[in-house]
C-alpha cells in the first residue's frame, strides 16, 4: 500500500466489480482510493457495499483519478472517449479492457498518448484471471508496475506486443466458454456412466481444476502429465483413443483460430 493512487473505472459492470474487490482484497488499494459513476442505483449500492466512492459523473472520476479503467461495452468506447478527451491530462493513466479496441484507436479517440491495453478474461471474478497487456508508446516503467499490481489482485497477467491480441482473445477471452462445454461433456459422460447428476458435476469441475493446477505448479508439459496417467492398456488410454477418434485436440485448436479470425474481422470493423 506504499505506492497508493487513486483509481478510477469509467463503466461500472462485472469486470470493474471483479477488479475493485480483488484490488481491496489482496490489499493493493482501500477502498477509499477507488472510485467510479453509473446511472443505475443498484449497480451504485453494489460498489458502494464494499466502500468504492460513487461520483455524480464520469469526468468527475477522470478528474479524481491517477489511473482511469476503460471497463465498457466496446460501442460505446468512441463516445465515451470523445466526451473525455478533454480531461486526460498527462498525468494520468489511461487503460483500456474493452476487447477489440487497438491502441491507435484509443490515442486518436482520447488524444491521450500514456495508454494501457489489457485483456482479462471473466475468471477475474474468482481471482483466476489470464490478463495480458501491451503498453502505449508515453506509458512508463511505473504505470506498467501498478497496472501488473492491480491484475495480479484478480490472477495472473502477461506482457505481450499487440499483434497478438486477436489470438489472445481467442484462447483466453472465449477459452473459458471450451472448457465449460468439457466440463459440462465430462459430467454427461459421468450421468451415462451411471453417477448422480451433482456428484457427475462436482467430480468434472475438481477434475479440470486440478488438471490445470498440476500443469501450473509443477511446469511440466501437459503430454508429460497426459503420459503418466495413461497406463498400458488400460482405462486413460481407451478414453483417449475414443477422443482422438473425434478429434478433441483438432477442434480444439480450430476453436481458438476461429475465434482469433472472428475478433480480427471485428477489431478491423
Amino acid at each position: 500500500m506504499a505506492d497508493a493512487f487513486r483509481l478510477g473505472f469509467i463503466g461500472a459492470g462485472n469486470m470493474a466489480e471483479s477488479i475493485s474487490r480483488g484490488v481491496i482484497k489482496a490489499g493493493v488499494l482501500p477502498p477509499s482510493s477507488i472510485r467510479t459513476a453509473h446511472r443505475c442505483p443498484k449497480r451504485r449500492s453494489v460498489f458502494q457495499s464494499f466502500g468504492v466512492q460513487i461520483l455524480e459523473t464520469n469526468q468527475q472520476v477522470v478528474d479524481d483519478s491517477d489511473i482511469i479503467i476503460l471497463s465498457v461495452k466496446p460501442q460505446v468506447v468512441k463516445e465515451v472517449l470523445l466526451e473525455l478527451k478533454p480531461f486526460f491530462t498527462e498525468q494520468k493513466l489511461l487503460v483500456s479492457i474493452a476487447a477489440g479496441i487497438k491502441l491507435k484507436a484509443l490515442q486518436e479517440l482520447s488524444g491521450h498518448k500514456r495508454i494501457i491495453r489489457v485483456m482479462p478474461n471473466t475468471p477475474s471474478a474468482v481471482g483466476e484471471a489470464a490478463s495480458v497487456m501491451c503498453t502505449g508508446e508515453m506509458a512508463t516503467k511505473i504505470d506498467e508496475e501498478r497496472v501488473s499490481s492491480l491484475f495480479k489482485a484478480i490472477g495472473k497477467i502477461w506482457t505481450a506486443e499487440e499483434k497478438y491480441f486477436d489470438a489472445i482473445t481467442g484462447l483466453s477471452g472465449s477459452g473459458p466458454a471450451y472448457i465449460y462445454l468439457a466440463i459440462e461433456a465430462l459430467a454427461d459422460g459421468g450421468v451415462a456412466a451411471g453417477l448422480p447428476r451433482e456428484l457427475a458435476l462436482g467430480l468434472a469441475s475438481q477434475t479440470v481444476l486440478g488438471a490445470a493446477a498440476m500443469v501450473n505448479q509443477t511446469g511440466k508439459h501437459p503430454g508429460q502429465l497426459k503420459d503418466a496417467v495413461a497406463s498400458p492398456a488400460g482405462t486413460t488410454i481407451a478414453g483417449i483413443q475414443e477422443l482422438e477418434k473425434g478429434a478433441f485436440r483438432s477442434n480444439l485448436i480450430s476453436a481458438v483460430v476461429a475465434a482469433t479470425k472472428r475478433c480480427r474481422e471485428l477489431s478491423q470493423s
